[in-house]
């Protein structure tokens, strides 16, 4: 078979160098999981610290699994992420195209290539039985006399039409060596590897042979990817070095887990970016939280948690990639989720919130900014607003067993007497501010010789039917009006009676 060289040579010559390459190259697939968000995350900050090149490549080889609307979800997650990609399907670039389905001409030429070379051949074989039923956790060797066959016979099976498909010519024996920056340099024998499928019968590619081919052509330079590759990569590194290629820095990153034992999972209910942001957890906390899954600060930034996106570009470094798997800590997102919450402007945080106001206070009488003002400090996730507000719309059925409060040395009887108290120096209140309606019930309590909370907490009880509210007593009447808190009050009072 003759091979246009001037084809390869054409190919090479649109390589670009000189700077740090990488690349993002998912398949469109459905939702965006966290592990897959990580390594774009990973992946554009190793081209940003190094003012290269961020790539967004689509992989779509393998047809049977694509979602409809995926790639529209891959453009939106990176869009909301302020992951930038300088090349891309929607915005071109000098090794064009972005899409491995729109490149198959080209990995055909390639396997003829690789065949030519020495590090590939034509297999005529149906699958094996053996092959079918085997466990995928076991090497099974694909042995076959396809590679002695003489050249003629070859071509005149090539030229008769029968089915074949290209496969990798492994070594018989020897090693092959491999580094990565996050597990070192591994070797492995060439025994354990098999001669895998490169092109199938229909001409596509496989996605091991279609991974080394664009990115090469593409000029990767640092290929970041799951552990799970690992076993891949001696396989990466053989095709490599048979096109006489130089081979990329790996940077492989241990799972993200659910727990010890497991790892995420979409099937087991674990949540994706969409389902995240969809809870109310904002894109800086889990572009942040996400960035230290698997990855650590140095020197003077070792016990830093909080990072902006250009913050990370700058501090990011392949040596703080963590060889052990992270586990996913949804408790400590919330924590962080809520302390960045608490950084947003009052403005901002309406913003995000008022969808989920809206949902519990129907009310137009209650000023949901005076609302998002009195949460802001205590949310975790905007998801949890409608639950804590919804009394604010309408007082809940509640037992009178929530008046009975240790703390507050609160029982039935006392609550009662402070309801029956606080009453008439409320409906006597002309300036209904918190901070008037707190004066005038801190001398209540005062006048009485107890405690505020003997007068606060029946008076919270009573106002929001819960055991736990957004504010104290005087900020929740203030938010309700006078007119609806003394119908509360009232309210309370005939529940204790």
């Amino acid at each position: 078979m003759k091979l246009d060289l001037q084809y390869f040579e054409d190919m090479e010559a649109k390589i670009p160098h000189g700077k740090v390459r990488t690349r993002f190259a998912p398949s469109p697939t459905g939702y965006m999981h966290v592990g897959n968000l990580r390594t774009a995350l990973y992946t554009w900050l190793i081209a940003r610290n190094a003012g290269g090149t961020f790539i967004l490549r689509i992989e779509d080889t393998d047809q049977g699994r694509l979602v409809e609307g995926a790639v529209d979800v891959i453009y939106r997650t990176l869009a909301e992420c302020g992951l930038d990609h300088d090349e891309g399907p929607d915005v071109g670039g000098p090794v064009a195209p972005y899409i491995q389905s729109e490149r198959r001409d080209t990995y055909k030429k390639y396997a003829d290539l690789l065949v030519q070379k020495g590090g590939a051949y034509y297999c005529f074989c149906e699958k094996t039985e053996q092959e079918n039923d085997a466990d995928p956790k076991q090497i099974v060797k694909h042995v076959c006399d396809c590679p002695k066959l003489p050249q003629e016979e070859i071509e005149r099976r090539l030229a008769a039409g029968v089915p074949c498909v290209v496969r990798q010519k492994i070594p018989a024996t020897g090693t092959t060596t491999f580094r990565d920056a996050s597990f070192g340099e591994i070797t492995v024998e060439n025994s354990e590897l098999e001669d895998q499928i490169l092109l199938k019968s229909d001409g596509l590619p496989t996605y091991n042979f279609a991974n080394v081919i664009d990115d090469h052509l593409m000029g990767i330079t640092h290929v970041v990817r799951g552990s799970e590759y690992l076993s891949s990569a001696p396989k990466y590194n053989l095709l490599y070095e048979s096109f006489g290629w130089e081979v990329p820095t790996y940077v492989h990153c241990s799972p993200v887990m659910r727990d010890a034992q497991h790892k995420m999972s979409k099937r087991h209910g674990d949540p994706s970016y969409e389902d995240l942001v969809r809870e109310g957890y904002l894109t800086q906390a889990i572009l942040n939280y996400v960035a230290l899954l698997g990855w650590a600060p140095r020197g003077e930034l070792s016990e830093q948690e909080f990072f902006t996106l250009p913050e990370l570009a700058k501090a990011f470094d392949l040596a703080g990639i963590s060889k052990s798997p992270a586990v996913f800590d949804i408790a400590k997102l919330r924590w962080m989720n809520a302390e960045y919450i608490k950084k947003l402007s009052p403005e901002e945080f309406y913003l995000r919130a008022e969808p989920y106001l809206k949902q519990a206070v129907q009310s137009a009488d209650i000023d949901l900014h005076a609302v998002a003002a009195l949460v802001q400090p205590r949310c975790e996730i905007l998801s949890d607003l409608p639950e804590r507000v919804d009394f604010l719309d309408r007082l809940p059925d509640y037992d009178t067993e929530l008046y009975v409060h240790k703390k507050s040395k609160s029982d039935r009887e006392t609550s009662l007497a402070a309801l029956e108290a606080a009453l008439p120096i409320l409906e006597a209140l002309e300036d209904w501010t918190n901070d008037s309606l707190y004066a005038a019930l801190t001398a209540l309590a005062e006048k009485q010789g107890v405690k505020n909370a003997v007068i606060l907490w029946p008076l919270r009880v009573a106002l929001s039917g819960k055991a736990m509210t957004p504010g104290g007593a005087t900020e929740l009447a203030a938010l309700l009006g006078k007119s609806e808190s003394l119908a509360r009050i009232r309210r309370g009072i005939e529940l204790l009676k």
